[in-house]
């Protein structure tokens, strides 16, 4: 009979400072998310498993944290499951139950996902990519939940926009044009602005599932920028974003508080302590630096913000 072999994990470290986060990252797994009536989504997820880990204890059981990951994707594909955020959740719950010293697992999750899309002018059928991010954090006392999505558009800055209608003013004038027939020509024509490929960043945290529909949430982040891009655009569908963008120019702080608005538009039944993740990163195009801006805040706090320019906007409006 072999001698059972010493776990070392469990003994005591040389240097005794506690961890706050151990374990296996870039953990690739097949995961199928059911829905009524229609074939299941296949998604290729890679997932990060973690826990906390004590002063007293020298290493996790990374063994043990890829068979929950395992355990729990099995029952995904066994039993119907249709939320993504609820596989992080049971997995973060299975961790806890499993480690009887963290008091902490968390698991996220990111996944290509595409929807389908039609394309604006031309209405063909065509597909866009975006990632799912999904999480959640298992504790004593709760597991919390997260999901959303990261999406590309397109952003036009409105500074240069306005130093190139401020230039084609003047011309208009030289030429003779009167002030009203300028004003009216650069309301129709938008100027040109350096444009940006835009990256926009949504998620909803709350005590167990988010009551947000992943499609809807989607939505609501591609919108927030200055106008869709589609992987399929034949010549009306790209003056349509051409002059869609420069009609409708932003900052990358103009993103995320139209992200802001959305979402208390577009989920009225979430509690106003769920928590939500905003965040916009455009790549530059006359610059070497990108633009970055981001918000998180509790849903009850952005509607009180909402609400609030709403009501200045109706009060300058009389």
């Amino acid at each position: 009979m072999k001698e059972q072999l010493p776990d070392v994990q469990a003994t005591e470290p040389d240097v005794t400072v506690g961890l706050n986060r151990v374990g296996v990252t870039g953990v690739e797994k097949l995961v199928e998310i059911a829905r009524p009536d229609k074939r299941p989504y296949v998604l290729t997820a890679e997932f990060d498993v973690l826990v906390d880990l004590p002063s007293w204890r020298k290493g996790a059981d990374m063994s043990r944290n890829m068979e929950v990951v395992d355990e729990v994707l099995e029952d995904a594909v066994s039993e119907p499951t249709y939320r993504v955020e609820d596989v992080c959740g049971d997995a973060a719950e299975r961790l806890l139950e499993k480690h009887d010293y963290t008091t902490k697992a968390e698991v996220s999750m990111e996944a290509e996902f595409m929807v389908r899309d039609t394309t604006p002018e031309s209405e063909r059928p065509t597909q866009a990519m975006v990632d799912i991010v999904a999480s959640a954090t298992a504790t004593a006392e709760e597991t919390k939940e997260e999901i959303g999505a990261r999406v590309t558009g397109m952003t036009v800055c409105p500074c240069s926009q306005g130093m190139m209608s401020g230039r084609a003013r003047e011309k208009l004038r030289d030429l003779g044009v009167g002030e009203r027939e300028v004003a009216e020509f650069l309301r129709d024509v938008p100027q040109a602005g350096h444009s940006q490929r835009g990256h926009a960043t949504l998620t909803v945290e709350s005590a167990d599932a988010p009551e947000v529909d992943l499609h809807e949430l989607i939505e609501v982040a591609r919108d927030s920028m200055s106008a869709r891009i589609y992987n399929l655009a034949k010549r009306p569908d790209e003056d349509h974003m051409t002059y869609r963008s420069h009609a409708n120019a932003k900052f990358v702080e103009d993103c995320v508080r139209d992200m802001a608005h959305g979402v208390v538009e577009s989920f009225p039944d979430l509690p106003d302590d769920a928590v939500v993740t905003m965040k916009q990163s455009n790549d530059e195009s006359i610059h070497q630096h990108n633009a970055h801006a981001e918000r998180v805040a509790e849903v009850g706090t952005l509607r009180e913000e909402v609400a609030e320019s709403e009501g200045e906007a109706d009060g300058s409006s009389e």
